[in-house]
């Protein structure tokens, strides 16, 4: 059965990352995701002056009955946690993906997603892949031996990270691919490759066996998944039938004042399925 999970960083955010858990379980989830151990999203940007406390969050999660899906290694453009499509930050990649697994640890949490970084202009593309192939290679390595699994994000560049490097589901599935590990799956976003590519349903098929967690948002806009161009309870049916189980992200900035009627809503939507 598909989990919806929430974002930290799209709702709630004038309130502290407790705060923010709390008001999502009232709202009928039990989990969910945020992007940096060391930075909270305050609606503008990631405040590093905002830390987050693993003792204090696990409390909170506990409380509420919630649990943590996945945190984020590294930014799209490399300034949280460095670029692996780079070769000098290849050492700050791997160091970084340790200091956030420790965190996880903390929290009860496994997995992450890892970004590729942008484009380096000094750089060719099949110098960046080859770049991008070494340092997930060694990370999955880490990973392995610490009972971790890492996500690959593929975002769009029309909308939201202009130059950003690994902008094709097919290319994120083929380095998945060429790692071969259990320990480094593709994390396929909804809202980011429908405006790039499109044709979802059929990508989610051909690819489906080295998917390891979904994002969506609604498009266009980045808000509430109904009234939208994409009909994803359709989505929700297709992936389930197709046997996976993991969770479904919502990584969604909704449109509407009201973020609690907000959750509520699309929780009501996508349980259509």
């Amino acid at each position: 059965m598909v989990k919806l999970d929430v974002c930290l960083e799209g709702v709630f955010t004038d309130s502290p990352t407790e705060e923010r858990i709390s008001k999502i379980a009232a709202c009928g989830y039990g989990v969910v995701e945020f992007w940096f151990h060391d930075a909270a999203y305050d609606g503008q940007d990631c405040d590093r002056a905002q830390p987050r406390d693993a003792a204090s969050l696990r409390r909170t999660c506990e409380q509420a009955g919630v649990t943590v899906n996945n945190v984020v290694v590294n930014s799209p453009d490399g300034s949280f946690g460095g670029a692996p499509v780079l070769a000098d930050d290849h050492t700050k990649c791997l160091e970084r993906l340790e200091e956030v697994i420790e965190f996880a640890n903390q929290i009860g949490c496994t997995k992450a997603i890892t970004c590729s970084g942008n484009v380096a202009e000094h750089l060719s593309r099949s110098d960046m892949r080859g770049n991008l192939e070494r340092a997930l290679g060694d990370a999955a390595a880490i990973a392995e031996k610490k009972g971790f699994t890492l996500f690959l994000e593929p975002l769009n560049t029309h909308v939201d990270h202009p130059g950003y490097y690994l902008a094709s589901s097919q290319e994120g599935a083929e380095v998945v691919r060429a790692i071969n590990s259990p320990h480094l799956r593709l994390l396929f976003d909804v809202y980011h490759m429908q405006i790039m590519e499109g044709n979802i349903i059929a990508t989610i098929e051909q690819n489906i066996e080295v998917i390891g967690h979904f994002h969506s948002a609604g498009v266009p806009g980045r808000g509430e998944h109904f009234d939208c161009e994409l009909n994803y309870p359709e989505i929700l049916r297709r992936i389930t039938a197709l046997g996976y189980d993991g969770c479904f992200g919502l990584e969604y900035f909704p449109a509407m004042e009201d973020h609690a009627a907000s959750l509520k809503l699309v929780r009501e939507y996508l349980e259509q399925t």
